[in-house]
């Protein structure tokens, strides 16, 4: 038999989403794109969509995970802040770790039958 665990993690704050993979994956192209209208292209997201989900986190949070810059010559841009580089971190590990924990709980169902 080859058997699978399915997973995902969200974290949630009053009953709203906080995090997820999506919403990680939003922010590390933020980070990457500088730009919140290119990350959303790079996730093929609409941009009403991805500035919704970004305004819910910094909403949501305990501070803000981006901040804008204003537009001028070179234009604006959207960048990531300390405290959202640390809640990638965060997330990310707390995902490895689940994944390594189902793993090993995987192993034992396979043991037994």
């Amino acid at each position: 038999m080859n058997y699978k665990i399915k997973s995902r993690i969200w974290i949630e704050v009053d009953n709203h989403v906080f995090l997820g993979e999506g919403r990680i994956q939003l922010l590390k192209a933020v980070d990457q794109e500088g730009s919140l209208s290119k990350a959303a292209k790079s996730l093929n997201l609409s941009y009403k969509k991805a500035w919704h989900l970004l305004n819910s986190m910094n909403s949501s949070g305990k501070e803000p995970v981006t901040t804008n810059t204003i537009g001028g010559k070179g234009g604006g841009g959207t960048l990531l802040t300390e405290y959202g580089k640390k809640l990638i971190d965060t997330f990310d590990t707390i995902n490895k770790n689940c994944w390594a924990f189902l793993d090993q709980e995987l192993e034992h169902l396979k043991k037994i039958s």
